[in-house]
């Protein structure tokens, strides 16, 4: 695999447009990719009697992944050639955003929990339900396949591609994403209308309690 070099990221690397193209592609990947697991997971959480939906979107995106794939790059890309270390920091970082997200969603929403580590397998090294050893060891790893393996494909790929298109794509994908974020967040809200959860509970799936 070829070698990413830190400056890959600088400017005299990436233009504006590739840096908004390689941006949008991490958070489009991260939020699937993090969709994509706690899906599996909590399908083995819950005795793999059931499947159950994750996040409050439409789409299978999760936001809290790509705000902490992103961290992870912007933390992280000039170390890139030590991987312990992009593991160390990534493994702290990601530690500390998701006990303070759910810290934060705990105090500002009455004790609502998005996530509780108290009631879930293997939560080993749990602080107070929000955060546990295997879901940062889990983010630990997961930022070495985002380093070494998605952050080289996307750049390789904005390189490659039509300048037009890619863009095109990017633009069209990250709007529909936060389209379906902003509903689901502030408009369902302010007009009482029906949410993601609500559309997919009407359709008999089940979310994590």
């Amino acid at each position: 695999m070829k070698e990413v070099k830190k400056s890959d990221l600088n400017n005299n690397k990436l233009s504006r447009w590739e840096k908004f193209c390689f941006f949008s592609m991490i958070v489009i990947l991260a939020g699937i990719i993090g969709w994509i697991y706690e899906f599996v997971f909590y399908y083995f959480n819950g005795n793999m009697t059931q499947f159950y939906m994750q996040g409050g979107n439409f789409l299978p995106w999760i936001n809290i992944y790509a705000i902490g794939a992103i961290m992870i790059v912007l933390l992280t890309y000039k170390i890139k050639k030590y991987p312990l270390l992009v593991f160390f920091v990534s493994f702290i970082s990601t530690g500390i955003l998701e006990y303070f997200s759910g810290l934060l969603i705990y105090k500002i929403f009455d004790g609502a929990r998005y996530w509780n580590y108290n009631t879930e397998i293997l939560n080993f090294g749990n602080i107070d339900g929000f955060v546990c050893l295997r879901s940062v060891l889990s983010f630990g790893l997961s930022a070495l396949l985002l380093m070494y393996i998605i952050l080289p494909f996307c750049i390789n790929l904005i390189k490659k591609a039509n300048k037009k298109k890619i863009l095109i794509i990017c633009i069209v994908l990250l709007s529909i994403i936060l389209i379906d974020e902003l509903y689901n967040l502030v408009i369902c809200k302010i007009f009482d209308l029906p949410s993601a959860i609500d559309f997919y509970r009407s359709l008999g799936f089940q979310y994590v309690k």
